[in-house]
């Protein structure tokens, strides 16, 4: 059982360090060949956890090799447009000026329903309302509206909105963070006065308490039937 175990913890940290070479990436952003080598890498880590009787180098190796021909074709990619046009494609344009490129749309096997979904999720609900929609090598949809479909920016509208803040975290799950209360400069009473405000009398009846900059705050009350 020892063994099983460590054979899985080894195998797991190769398997973290492959996806940390793939970079901070979701899964539905992996360019062709990252994603080709996330499917080989698990596959390959999981014969040798099954099996006992494989040796763990049998598994160490090929990742390790596959390690180095990411990095290898990572490098490649940087420097050489063809090597990196044929591995990972380019972008194709779906929609131009308003107007659907069936050819485009054969070519990457995209139905007209699958690009009307992506456009609603996207805000488009209107074909019409869009002037270029480019189908990224990575399988995302970037959509270009028409100027009038654009939101008008706050400057256009001589509006000066404040800058966004970036909230803290004070209380998790019940759990006061006291290191995040003294770098805002907070203290306890402090505290205790915003958990009365909010109608609770202990941090243990509170999921989330966010601070911003601006001394604003967020909190949200455990929920008692969950």
């Amino acid at each position: 059982m020892t063994i099983a175990i460590i054979r899985t913890i080894v195998l797991y940290l190769f398997i973290i360090l492959g996806i940390r070479l793939l970079g901070k990436r979701q899964i539905g952003e992996l360019e062709p060949t990252e994603f080709v080598f996330a499917l080989i890498i698990a596959d390959l880590a999981a014969v040798p956890m099954q099996d006992y009787g494989i040796p763990l180098l049998a598994g160490i190796v090929p990742i390790m090799t596959l390690l180095c021909l990411a990095s290898v074709i990572s490098v490649l990619n940087l420097k050489s447009v063809r090597l990196r046009n044929l591995l990972d494609g380019t972008p194709s344009i779906l929609v131009e000026n308003g107007k659907i490129r069936q050819r485009e749309m054969t070519k990457n096997r995209c139905t007209v329903d699958e690009l009307l979904e992506e456009l609603r999720l996207k805000g488009y609900p209107d074909i019409g309302m869009v002037k270029y929609a480019i189908w990224e090598t990575n399988g995302q949809l970037t959509v270009l509206p028409y100027a009038k479909e654009q939101p008008v920016p706050a400057k256009d509208l001589q509006l000066s909105p404040a800058d966004p803040t970036l909230p803290r975290i004070i209380i998790n799950d019940g759990q006061v963070l006291h290191q995040t209360l003294q770098k805002r400069g907070l203290d306890d009473v402090w505290l205790q006065k915003q958990l009365a405000s909010s109608g609770v009398k202990s941090p243990k009846e509170v999921f989330l308490m966010t601070v911003d900059d601006n001394n604003q705050v967020y909190c949200s009350v455990k929920e008692t039937n969950v």
